[in-house]
């Protein structure tokens, strides 16, 4: 082990690299003094070691290999790792941990390669600050999680690892869909409609008239503290054990961020331009749909935003009141009662998938509608 060391002359480029190579040193240095367990045979940490310090080598290169070369370098040597717990959870060392974090080291530095990285090409600047980037840090989450729970033998009933859950979510997609379905589609996606819609005409009507607005705001605050809790069962009392009723719960907690953010994005167009429509002799509508409804669209989408987690989490949260036995929050309450916890973490995984989404689909919509907002355009 030592000899590999010693046979490498290195001058890493970074204080990542630096840091990895620093790691790779104590690592081998515990090799005498500490047992790695039988997960890292001597085969597999001689090809970790080389890889890691192969990608340390080729730092020097053009950012684009070198990112390719490093993200080469530290996944694959990740892999090796923790592909070596299978049927010995619990028998990581002292070695293994040093590895994974010379290895987060490298990923590290070739995520700052990458956002350093200026293509010309549209496509590219967006795949790279959208996808790529994004993917290689939530990557990193997953595999600290997978190497700690299996390397710690962390019983699987109090935390199980993400390839468990990825297994129970490829087992069990009818059941996943059927629950999506019902939830989201029916529930959350109706509610979120009919909440922001209404949200929205009552903001238009508060601002028409002072004396909504100055009765309406206050309740409005007073309503959106209101529990979840609460409010679900008495709807399934009111609606049934449907989807309605999980609905009726989406628009409760959708409408008054609509009303509020709408409410005060009218505000949000200055008094020059308001003095120069009313030179023109424009009428409040005109005014309205022409000045006042675009210099509110930021707060208007800032709104749908926020409502498009809202209403999924009040779906979900709905449906531990009463359910049909089809559902994402039923799903998750039954299967916690059978301890089958790996069906529950795969609920909770395609609930923050469908949520992500769903805020994402809202955020292009915003990019699309206010692309001339500071904001968008980078002023």
């Amino acid at each position: 082990m030592s000899a590999l060391l010693n046979l490498t002359s290195i001058a890493p480029k970074s204080w990542q690299g630096y840091g990895a190579l620093g790691l790779i040193a104590v690592a081998i240095a515990a090799w005498s003094t500490v047992d790695p367990g039988p997960g890292l045979t001597t085969a597999s940490s001689i090809s970790i070691i080389a890889m890691l310090l192969l990608a340390i080598a080729l730092e020097d290169l053009p950012p684009v290999p070198a990112a390719v070369a490093l993200f080469a370098g530290a996944h694959g040597a990740v892999w090796m790792l923790v592909a070596g717990l299978a049927g010995h959870e619990g028998s990581a060392a002292l070695p293994f941990y040093l590895l994974l974090a010379a290895a987060w080291l490298l990923a590290w530095r070739c995520v700052t390669l990458l956002s350093n990285l200026h293509p010309s090409a549209r496509w590219a600047q967006i795949l790279l600050r959208l996808l790529v980037i994004p993917a290689i840090f939530g990557l990193w989450l997953l595999i600290f999680w997978e190497a700690i729970t299996r390397g710690a033998g962390i019983p699987f009933i109090l935390l199980p690892p993400p390839s468990a859950v990825g297994a129970r979510i490829a087992n069990s997609l009818p059941i996943l869909a059927a629950d999506v379905r019902q939830t989201i589609f029916k529930a959350a996606l109706a509610g979120y409609a009919m909440g922001c819609a209404a949200g929205f005409v009552v903001a238009i009507l508060a601002d028409r008239f002072g004396f909504l607005r100055r009765g309406l705001m206050p309740i409005g605050n007073l309503v959106s503290a209101l529990p979840i809790i609460g409010v679900a069962p008495i709807m399934v009392m009111w609606f049934g054990f449907g989807w309605e009723s999980k609905a009726a719960v989406v628009v409760i907690m959708t409408f008054f961020p609509m009303l509020v953010n709408t409410v005060a994005g009218l505000t949000a167009s200055g008094h020059m331009e308001r003095d120069l429509m009313r030179t023109y002799a424009s009428s409040y509508w005109q005014t309205l749909f022409k000045l006042r409804l675009p210099a509110a669209a930021p707060f208007i989408f800032n709104a749908l935003k926020i409502n498009s987690t809202l209403a999924l989490i009040g779906a979900i949260v709905a449906e531990f009141f009463g359910t049909p036995v089809v559902g994402m929050g039923f799903r998750i309450s039954t299967e916690v009662g059978r301890m089958n916890i790996d069906m529950v973490w795969a609920e909770i995984a395609v609930a923050a998938l469908a949520g992500s989404v769903f805020y994402g689909v809202v955020a292009l919509f915003e990019r699309a509608a206010t692309f001339w907002h500071p904001s968008v355009r980078g002023g």
